[in-house]
């Protein structure tokens, strides 16, 4: 089993739970289309677009296995960070933007159980608008070693669906796979009071392996 730099497990890769209902029928057309398609080129014309979509879904639903990183607090999603922000309670906001062509299955900053699940209506701004933070929304708590820790996935004008793979009361390791934003949007993470966040606006994050604090 090999490891690359960003932890990555890249002898392993599956595709992540909850794409089925956009998947299947895309592939299935993709399918009945090629093999009309031998019959009668015609149908080319209808299945090389689906193949190729299908082939995308299959690049943007990839679920890829990674090895934790040594951070205390790590990323939750893979993406760039938006912004860092001083919250009134004395918490640190760090905003990460995902966008259609990253891994789209966001994972556990910490170790901890989950406290609640909170779906939350609201609209489709993209989420590099200022004002997604009344999109369509799942808040998150887990309790902690650091106490508390809010995490909140943000549905974009893509993606317009979030599927949470865990229920309140659930034990969570670092890392482990919490649930799927389909295609682009944001993951915000509120670190605790007291703690630095160790990374800059415009940085890189690659979930369960880049850390997010000093500690």
């Amino acid at each position: 089993m090999s490891h690359d730099s960003a932890g990555f497990d890249t002898g392993r890769m599956r595709l992540a739970r909850g794409v089925s209902p956009w998947l299947a029928p895309t592939a299935a057309a993709a399918a009945v289309t090629s093999l009309l398609a031998t019959r009668d080129r015609r149908w080319a014309i209808a299945a090389a677009p689906l193949a190729a979509l299908t082939g995308g879904m299959l690049w943007f639903f990839r679920d890829p296995e990674r090895t934790p990183g040594p951070g205390r607090v790590l990323a939750p999603a893979d993406g760039v960070v938006q912004s860092i922000d001083p919250w009134p309670d004395g918490r640190t906001r760090v905003a990460i933007f995902m966008n259609p062509l990253n891994v789209h299955v966001n994972r556990a900053p910490l170790a901890g159980t989950v406290t609640s699940v909170q779906h939350v209506a609201g609209g489709f701004l993209p989420a590099f608008n200022k004002d997604s933070d009344q999109n369509e929304r799942v808040v998150w708590h887990f309790d902690t070693a650091l106490g508390d820790l809010e995490l909140v996935q943000i549905a974009g004008a893509v993606a317009r669906r979030i599927v949470p793979y865990l229920r309140a009361g659930a034990k969570v390791a670092r890392a482990e796979r919490i649930g799927l934003i389909r295609l682009g949007s944001r993951v915000d993470v509120y670190l605790p009071e007291g703690i630095t966040p160790a990374v800059t606006v415009g940085q890189r994050t690659v979930a369960g392996v880049t850390g997010l604090d000093n500690g």
